[in-house]
């Protein structure tokens, strides 16, 4: 059960990759942040040479597909402190890649508005829209009155006792806040012959801050409190239907669908909440990778059969020794048959115990990754945040040095009150213009940026070749030289009895094998051996042969559509990098004098300042995501190491059930005089190896069978809903999109009642 969950949360390990690279992208584009994801070209040569491409271990997490048109959309709730939804804002961005001049697109909305600039759509059809696009990417926004994938609930008690919003304003005492998903989104999938209903898997976080000189004792369930001494910032998160949709028992492992709040409060004031949705947190999860764990019901296939084996085995012994009271003559016979079966059984027990050892081993390093990265959340979301709040100062400060009188900037309400100035300042037209000449200037160059991009793209792939390249050298030539090593010492090891070939062939006594392998072992550790080794590795790697391969795998990779791909967006990055340095230059800024300094350096404020907030959301939800695999995989770990124990005393077991048989093997002649003890012996053998196996050995196997397998599929089916489920307020059949909800929820202040 813990593994099934575990495979559940470990999808944020991608988050962890992309965060990992976030801070180097971001400073090539402030706007994007690149998952681009490597194909698998050429996988035969790939074997052959052991090159894994540019990152087969990141093949879910190096370049996302980014050609063609997707829109991006955003959805803002804004609802009462009790949840109830009074209006909703959607805000989408079409991103043309492909710089179409018409882009078609469905949208739901009213009051549709453009709002970063001039182009304009047609009607066709119903909520259908054509887009002028002239090849850019198309802003809007708009209003809808459409039921949410979820709903969320706010409810208050104090002392016990079931309050109000309105009424709980300037109360004191014992309070709790408890914030309820209602996830509404689901789709009716065929799982086993059923029809289930599997839930589109939102992550629910949500945020807040609390006045620690109103709020103190403050406790959360299901999320994490940061306290900086004036204030307490609560994050908690949630997988509202994720329960329903894998079949778990609560009482086995219970997914959280709810977050809870207790404090002691006086004169209870509280400020909005914001609560992010998004289902992407499963969108890069690749399900056919949980096809990997099917091994384990298959080693317990093994496992029951070898117990029937055993069981009817015993069976057998008891009916016949029954019968050696008056055939006592086909006794050897039967013992003999007897001891083949044990030697059977004892291998079969090895090989699941050494699986069971990998196995093992594999959870423990996943352990200690995650963990790894569990201990840096705190530092990236406190560095982040404090980040973010220095941003916001310094734009406080170039407003007020501008001679504009606005409200304070915070994380909560920076875009409101931006917005506001900046429509109160609209004087965009020559911007637009100046945007639109150096784009066509820098467009005429684009084939020269796209060659620079070639070369650097083409230095990237020719080091990752040259590195796995490298290390099937390596490995061939240690192998070759440990092959010339042991014809040598073999003979040596052997005063001469013994060849190489007769060695490998023959049945050696443990102690000369030892000897040899020691030898051969010393050997290799030779500084004359080490240097010999890394000659003929250098040798290689020189020769035109390794080199050709180098070469022919780069040019393989560089034809692969993942590095076309990755050249395209690198290209694009490039060219938009140029439009802002152009943009930014002196020539272009006399052009701009016209304009209001106030609105320009306010809009590329509220650009930069929006940029970060994407990054500083996506870094959250990464950090909590980490901290839940964590978990799981701490739990996953304390069953791989029961199953060990397991599997570990039943080969002892085996082991010293064969050793036994062998000795009655060897006794016959002695055993035939207590044949009729042994008899009821035999029966009282049969009777615990079916009561172990009912209760021991089916039970493990069928809670296998019955819920690995169910909860593979269901978290399958989990996955592939959540890819289904791209956009809100409406998306054309030839685009691709994403979508995220973000609920703000009002205040409570003391001076309502």
């Amino acid at each position: 059960m813990n593994k099934i969950v575990n495979k559940v949360i470990s999808v944020s390990l991608c988050a962890a990759v992309i965060a990992g690279t976030a801070g180097a992208v971001y400073a090539l584009n402030s706007d994007k942040i690149i998952n681009k994801t490597d194909d698998e070209n050429s996988k035969s040569d790939v074997d052959k040479y052991n090159i894994a491409g540019l990152s087969e271990a990141d093949n879910e997490n190096s370049f996302s597909d980014t050609l063609g048109i997707s829109k991006d959309e955003t959805v803002y709730v804004l609802a009462s402190a009790d949840g109830e939804v009074q209006k909703i804002i959607v805000s989408d961005w079409i991103k043309n890649s492909i710089g179409s001049n018409s882009i078609s697109d469905k949208s739901d909305l009213s009051d549709i508005t453009n709002v970063k600039s001039n182009e304009t759509y047609s009607i066709n059809g119903e909520n259908a829209k054509v887009w002028d696009a002239q090849g850019n990417d198309i802003y809007y926004q708009g209003t809808i009155e459409k039921e949410l994938p979820v709903g969320i609930s706010v409810s208050y008690r104090l002392d016990g006792k079931t309050i109000s919003s309105s009424e709980l304003a300037g109360k004191s005492g014992h309070v709790i806040i408890r914030f309820n998903y209602d996830n509404r989104q689901y789709e009716t999938v065929d799982i086993d012959g059923k029809q289930e209903k599997i839930y589109v898997p939102f992550a629910m976080l949500t945020g807040m801050l609390l006045d620690n000189n109103i709020f103190t004792n403050v406790e959360v369930s299901n999320g994490k409190l940061i306290n900086d001494g004036d204030r307490t910032a609560i994050i908690g998160f949630a997988f509202p239907g994720l329960q329903n949709n894998l079949n778990i028992g609560k009482e086995a492992f219970e997914i959280p669908d709810y977050i809870e709040i207790s404090a002691d409060v006086q004169n209870f004031e509280f400020g909005i909440t914001v609560t992010v949705a998004a289902n992407e947190l499963f969108n890069n999860f690749d399900s056919e990778k949980l096809d990997s764990a099917e091994n384990i019901p298959e080693a317990f296939d093994e496992l029951n059969n070898a117990m029937n084996k055993l069981i009817n085995g015993s069976s057998e012994l008891y009916e016949g020794l029954s019968a050696l009271l008056d055939k006592s003559g086909e006794l050897v016979a039967g013992i003999n048959k007897l001891a083949d079966g044990a030697e059977t059984l004892k291998a079969g027990a090895a090989n699941l115990d050494n699986g069971a050892a990998e196995l093992q081993s594999g959870i423990a390093e996943l352990q200690s990754g995650l963990s790894s990265l569990s201990s840096n959340n705190t530092t990236l979301t406190t560095g982040a945040k404090q980040v973010f709040e220095t941003l916001l100062a310094t734009a406080d400060s170039q407003i007020s040095g501008a001679g504009l009188s606005v409200q304070k900037l915070t994380i909560e309400n920076y875009t409101d009150v931006l917005n506001n100035v900046i429509v109160s300042l609209d004087e965009s037209s020559v911007y637009n213009k100046a945007l639109q000449s150096v784009t066509e200037a820098v467009n005429a160059n684009l084939n020269v940026i796209e060659e620079k991009v070639s070369e650097a793209v083409r230095t990237q792939v020719e080091s990752q070749v040259t590195s796995a390249v490298l290390q099937q050298v390596t490995s061939q030539v240690t192998a070759a030289v440990r092959e010339q090593i042991a014809e040598q010492v073999i003979p040596a090891v052997t005063n001469g009895q013994l060849t190489k070939d007769m060695y490998e062939s023959a049945s050696v006594d443990a102690e000369i094998k030892n000897a040899v392998e020691t030898a051969i072992d010393s050997q290799m550790e030779n500084d004359n051996t080490k240097k010999l080794i890394n000659d003929k590795i250098s040798q290689q790697m020189e020769s035109d042969e390794i080199k050709a391969v180098i070469e022919a795998k780069t040019d393989e990779q560089m034809q692969s559509q993942s590095v076309r791909d990755k050249i395209t967006e690198n290209t694009e990055l490039q060219r938009q990098q140029a439009i802002s340095e152009n943009m930014a230059s002196d020539s272009v800024q006399q052009q701009l004098k016209a304009a209001s300094d106030g609105a320009k350096s306010l809009i590329s404020l509220k650009t930069s300042l929006d940029s970060y907030n994407n990054f500083y959301l996506g870094l959250l939800a990464y950090t909590d995501g980490v901290y839940s695999a964590e978990n799981g995989a701490a739990q996953l770990n304390k069953g791989a190491d029961a199953l060990k124990d397991g599997t570990s005393a039943l080969r002892d077991g085996v082991n010293e059930l064969c050793g036994g048989i062998l000795q009655l093997k060897n006794g016959t002649p002695a055993l035939m005089n207590g044949v009729t003890q042994l008899k009821d012996g035999a029966m009282q053998l049969s009777d615990g190896l079916s009561q172990f196996n009912e209760q021991g050995i089916k039970k493990l196997s069928d809670a296998v069978d019955g819920d690995l397998a169910d909860l593979l599929n269901r978290l399958k089916a989990t996955v592939d809903v959540s890819k289904s489920y791209k956009n809100f307020s409406g998306l054309d059949d030839g685009m691709n999109g994403q979508v995220k909800f973000i609920y703000r929820t009002d205040s409570i202040k003391a001076d309502n009642q």
